[in-house]
C-alpha cells in the first residue's frame, strides 16, 4: 500500500494508460480523482474499482481549457482539501480520421519502396499540409493541459510543501516521429517543462518527473496500427519484439508517485521494450 492515504488526480483516466494508472493507484491505497473529457469513460474507470471506488470521483473536464481545469480543481479542493499526486496523462492521437488514413497509406507505400531497394518516391509532406487547427489542438491538449493542471496542482501541493507530479511524454519527444511533428513537438516540450518545474519547486519538496512510453496497446494507438505491414515494421524496431501494456506504464507511474523514488526529480523513465537502447 505505497500510496495509503494519498490523494491523486489522473487526467485522461477514462481508458488506456490513464485507466491503468488510476486503478493501480487505488490498489495501492490512494483516493483517485479520475478526469476525462468523456465523463462516461471516467465513471466506468471508477466503477471498475469496486468498493474502493467510494473514495474516488470522476470529473469531466477538457484539460486544454484553463477555465475547465480551474473548475475541476475547485471540486477537488472542496472534497479532499489537498492533492498529493498529479498525473498529467490526458492526450490525443490523430485529430482527423482522413489524415490518419493518409498517413497509414503513405507508411505502407514507403515500406514497400524500402523493401524493393528502389528510390523513395512517397513523401510524408505532413508539416507543409498541416492546418492551424491540427497543430493548435495537439499542443493545446498535451502541452497546455499539462501546464494548466500543474499550475493548479502546485497551489494545493505548495500549501503542504510536498507532492509528486508525473508528466506523460513519449518516445516521440525523445526521437521525433516523422509523421507526427505536432505530437512530437508537444511531447518534447513536456520534457523541457518537466525539468524546469522540477528545479523550481524542489525547495518545496515537490518532485516532477516524466514518463516516455514506447508503443503501448491502447485505444489511441489501435487505430494507428490497422495496417499489418506497418505494425510489423514498428515491432521490428523493438528489441523485445512486442508492444507494451498499459499496466507496464502504470507501474512506472507508481514508482514515481511513491516514496520509492524520493530522490528522483527532473527525470524521465521510458518503458519502451528497448526501442531507444544506445540512442
Amino acid at each position: 500500500m505505497r500510496l495509503e492515504g494519498k490523494v491523486a488526480l489522473v487526467t485522461g483516466g477514462g481508458s488506456g494508460i490513464g485507466r491503468a494508472i488510476a486503478t493501480l493507484f487505488v490498489e495501492e491505497g490512494a483516493s483517485v480523482i479520475v478526469n476525462d473529457v468523456v465523463l462516461e469513460g471516467a465513471q466506468k474507470t471508477v466503477e471498475g474499482m469496486g468498493p474502493a471506488g467510494a473514495r474516488c470521483m470522476a470529473i469531466k473536464a477538457d484539460v486544454s481549457s484553463s477555465v475547465e481545469v480551474k473548475s475541476m480543481f475547485a471540486q477537488i479542493a472542496a472534497r479532499y482539501s489537498t492533492l498529493d499526486i498529479l498525473v498529467n496523462n490526458a492526450g490525443i492521437g490523430e485529430t482527423d480520421a482522413k489524415h490518419g488514413e493518409e498517413i497509414r497509406r503513405k507508411a505502407d507505400a514507403r515500406i514497400m519502396e524500402l523493401m524493393s531497394g528502389g528510390e523513395i518516391g512517397t513523401h510524408w509532406d505532413v508539416t507543409s499540409e498541416m492546418s492551424d487547427v491540427d497543430w493548435s489542438r495537439m499542443i493545446g491538449v498535451h502541452l497546455n493541459g499539462t501546464f494548466f493542471c500543474t499550475r493548479e496542482a502546485l497551489k494545493l501541493m505548495g500549501a503542504k510543501n510536498r507532492g509528486a507530479i508525473i508528466n506523460m511524454s513519449s518516445v516521440a519527444g525523445l526521437g521525433g516521429l516523422e509523421y507526427a511533428p505536432n505530437y512530437s513537438a508537444a511531447k518534447g516540450a513536456i520534457l523541457g517543462f518537466t525539468r524546469a518545474v522540477a528545479k523550481e519547486v524542489a525547495s518545496r519538496n515537490i518532485r516532477v518527473n516524466a514518463i516516455c512510453p514506447g508503443w503501448i496497446d491502447t485505444p489511441m494507438t489501435a487505430g494507428q496500427a490497422e495496417s499489418p505491414l506497418l505494425k510489423r515494421a514498428l515491432m521490428s524496431r523493438v528489441p523485445m519484439g512486442r508492444s507494451g501494456q498499459p499496466r507496464e506504464v502504470a507501474t512506472t507511474a507508481l514508482f514515481l508517485a511513491s516514496d520509492d523514488s524520493s530522490y528522483f526529480t527532473g527525470q524521465w523513465l521510458s518503458p519502451n521494450g528497448g526501442l531507444f537502447i544506445g540512442g
